[in-house]
């Protein structure tokens, strides 16, 4: 009768404490989840060519779903680019609608679209890399020239700011008129 009492009690307490390492792990998933997808909230609100107030971000096993509606397909591809930079998200399902697709495709347009995309594309990767003052740097782009101006605090943040500027897609040239401080 004791042996089988003892039975009982380990296999309650195998029971337990397996559930609770089981639960322990869903909520970790759940709240990295919910981490990321605060993370990638705040990128779009921060960036000024979107309305962030149009688009729904979930996320599940670190992969972001947007939905929602924005003005062409620049801004849905820079969604998914800003959300695809960030740290620890697996990837990106872009479900996001194109409401005014036709409206003004000028050369001049594409062109202001596109610098905007590589301008915001710049400072978030500045922003994202803990090596560089990204908030110390301002960036301007003019035909796919990239200007980055500020301050930065070594040589090797200086090389490291334009690096990260020429490596950016659609980037012809960076014009550097940073300072070491």
């Amino acid at each position: 009768m004791r042996n089988t009492a003892s039975k009982i009690l380990l296999a309650t307490l195998i029971a337990t404490s397996s559930s609770t390492v089981f639960a322990n792990s869903m909520w970790e998933k759940e709240t990295f989840d919910a981490w990321i997808d605060g993370k990638a909230e705040t990128t779009l609100l921060l960036n000024t060519n979107l309305n962030s107030f149009d688009i729904n971000t979930y996320v599940k096993n670190r992969v972001v779903t947007l939905t929602g509606s924005v003005k062409n397909e620049t801004e849905k591809d820079l969604a998914e680019e800003l959300v695809l930079s960030l740290d620890d998200v697996k990837s990106v399902k872009n479900e996001l609608t194109v409401i005014d697709e036709d409206k003004e495709k000028t050369p001049a347009a594409v062109q202001a679209l596109t610098d905007a995309h590589i301008k915001t594309l710049v400072i978030t990767r500045l922003l994202m890399n803990t090596n560089v003052s990204g908030s110390d740097i301002q960036v301007e782009t003019e035909n796919s020239v990239v200007i980055l101006k500020g301050s930065v605090s070594s040589s090797s943040e200086h090389d490291l700011a334009l690096s990260i500027a020429n490596n950016t897609p659609n980037v012809e040239r960076v014009v550097d008129k940073l300072n070491i401080i």
